[in-house]
C-alpha cells in the first residue's frame, strides 16, 4: 500500500493514510495519458469552422471571356479559386472532431497521473477542507498553510460540497473540480494538486 500523510487545514501533519497501489501505485503509463489528453482535448472543439468555395460565393455566373482565341488562359467563372474574391479551395468545414477513447484507458490514465503526482510529491491530501461558509480568504490562507499558494493548484472537492468549490474559484492560478468531473487533463495540468482524503477513498472505489 502507497502511504501519504494527511494534513489539516493549518498545514500540519495529523495522521498517515493507506491509498490503494491499483490506483495510486502503478507505473505511470505516459502514452496512454498523452492519447487520452489528446483525444479529450479534441472532442472539446466546436468543429464550427467553415469556408465558402466557389459554389458559395455570389457572382460568377458569366464565363469572363470566350474558352478560345483571346491568348490567355481558360476561365469558367471569376468566383474561382485562383481569382481574387473567389471561393476558399479546400477549406475547411463543419465536422466534429471527437475521437473514441476506450472506457480501460481513460481509467489507465487516471490511475497513471495520480501516481504520478503521489510519486512526484505533487499530491497534498487533507482531513477536511472544513468551510462552513464560502471564504476566499480562508482558501488562500489554507494553500499558504499547506506551501502550494505559488503553484498553479488543481482542487478537487466533493460534487456536494458547494461552500468549499466557492471559496476557491476566485483564487487565481487555482482550478476547482468537482470529483464527478475529473478528468486527466485536470488532474495532470497544475503544479500541485489538492483533495481531501474523502475524495481520495472515493477515486479508489471509482478507478480500482
Amino acid at each position: 500500500m502507497s502511504t501519504i500523510d494527511i494534513k489539516n487545514a493549518e498545514g500540519a501533519t495529523v495522521s498517515t493514510a493507506e491509498l490503494a497501489d491499483s490506483v495510486f501505485g502503478i507505473e505511470p503509463n505516459i502514452p496512454v495519458v498523452h492519447q487520452v489528453v489528446v483525444c479529450q482535448a479534441a472532442s472539446r472543439r466546436q468543429g464550427t469552422h467553415s469556408v465558402k468555395n466557389r459554389h458559395d460565393v455570389s457572382g460568377g455566373g458569366r464565363k469572363p471571356w470566350r474558352q478560345k482565341g483571346t491568348g490567355r488562359a481558360r476561365q469558367g467563372s471569376i468566383r474561382a479559386g485562383q481569382w481574387t474574391g473567389g471561393g476558399v479551395i479546400f477549406g475547411p468545414t463543419p465536422r466534429s472532431h471527437a475521437r473514441r477513447t476506450n472506457n480501460k484507458e481513460v481509467k489507465l490514465a487516471l490511475r497513471s497521473v495520480l501516481s504520478g503526482k503521489l510519486r512526484d510529491a505533487e499530491l497534498v491530501v487533507v482531513n477536511d477542507y472544513g468551510f462552513e461558509k464560502p471564504s476566499t480568504k480562508q482558501a488562500a490562507a489554507l494553500l499558504k498553510a499547506l506551501e502550494i499558494a505559488d503553484k498553479r493548484v488543481t482542487v478537487v472537492v466533493p460534487d456536494d460540497d458547494v461552500n468549499t468549490y466557492l471559496s476557491f474559484r476566485n483564487l487565481p492560478r487555482v482550478r476547482v473540480i468537482g470529483a464527478g468531473e475529473a478528468t486527466t487533463e485536470s488532474l495532470i495540468d497544475n503544479g500541485a494538486l489538492l483533495m481531501s482524503e474523502a475524495v481520495a477513498k472515493q477515486f479508489e472505489e471509482v478507478l480500482a
